[in-house]
Parts: structure tokens; C-alpha cells; sequence
């Protein structure tokens, strides 16, 4: 099976690719032009939300360096030791909603202290994997269409957040502890 796997993973982009080629060709597109106009329309999407990657970094930077994140650790450990979960995940529970690559580094930084085959560092494994970067997904496809009224996106998105962590720990709990 494991090795069905990595023959399906060593070929599945290089087959989709020469696909959509071969269906292009078919169809008599012009397939340079057409890629070229649709990295031109990337670039442009790209400059367009700057402003709000910029905002979601100042955020991000703003919320660590005032020592927020380490006041709720402190705050919320007595609840966090009921359910077995480390201090240690409290920043990729609140970094993961805002920023995919922040999240990477908090998740860094577990592993190496945790150490790989620790219940923290799977804990924020599972973490990592289900839940979403929701602000950056609001500021990112949300300012590249134009869309200023969020509406109930932000609750939706949070909430679903809320509950990948909620499942995480459970599924670890159930697994792992």
C-alpha cells in the first residue's frame, strides 16, 4: 500500500500537468499566452493585498511583543492541565488563525524543545493540520475580490478553528496520552 502511495505521489503532478497541457492543445488554446495573462492577473492580485499581509504581520509581531500570549498561558493553565494540554501550544492555538508561516515557526520551536516523539509536539502536530489561518484567509481572498463586509465569515472560520483544536485534543488524548 505504502508503496501504491509514493508511486501516486511521485507521478500526480507531473501527470495533471502534461493533462491540462495535452487538453489545451486539443482545444487549440494558446497555452503560453493564456499562462502568461493569468501570472500577469497573480502579480496583480499579489500587489493588491500587501496592505492586508502587512496589517496580519504588524498584528502578529504587536501580540507577541506584549507579552500577551505568555499572560494567557499563565491564566489559562490550570484549565489546560485538566485536559492535558501543554502550555507549551497555547501561541499555535492563537498564531495558527493568523498566520500559516507563524504557526510553522511556534510549531519549530515545540519540536525542538519538546523533542519529535513527545505528546506536546504531536499534540501541535494534529493542532497545525486542523485548523486554518482564517485572518490571513479573510485579508488575503477577501481583499483580492474587494470584499470589505466579512459578514459571518470571521465567526465561522474562528469557530472552526475552536473546533480542529477541540478534536485535536481529543483525538491525541485518545491516541497518545
Amino acid at each position: 500500500m505504502a508503496n501504491l502511495l509514493n508511486l501516486i505521489s511521485l507521478w500526480a503532478l507531473p501527470v495533471i500537468i502534461i493533462s491540462i497541457m495535452t487538453f489545451g492543445l486539443i482545444k487549440k488554446v494558446p497555452i503560453y499566452e493564456v499562462f502568461t495573462e493569468g501570472a500577469k492577473n497573480g502579480f496583480e492580485v499579489a500587489v493588491k493585498i500587501i496592505p492586508y499581509l502587512v496589517a496580519i504581520i504588524v498584528g502578529i509581531s504587536m501580540f507577541r511583543a506584549s507579552g500577551a500570549i505568555e499572560f494567557l498561558a499563565n491564566l489559562l493553565s490550570p484549565i489546560f492541565l485538566k485536559f492535558n494540554i501543554s502550555a507549551d501550544v497555547l501561541p499555535l492555538m492563537i498564531v495558527r488563525s493568523l498566520s500559516g508561516s507563524g504557526a510553522l515557526g511556534v510549531f519549530s520551536d515545540i519540536a525542538n524543545v519538546a523533542g519529535p516523539e513527545s505528546y506536546t509536539t504531536k499534540l501541535a502536530a494534529v493542532m497545525l493540520g486542523s485548523s486554518e489561518t482564517t485572518f490571513y484567509v479573510l485579508a488575503v481572498y477577501f481583499g483580492a475580490v474587494g470584499i470589505t463586509k466579512i459578514r459571518y465569515a470571521l465567526f465561522v472560520g474562528l469557530l472552526a478553528d475552536f473546533i480542529g483544536i477541540v478534536a485535536a485534543v481529543l483525538v491525541c488524548n485518545w491516541m497518545f496520552a
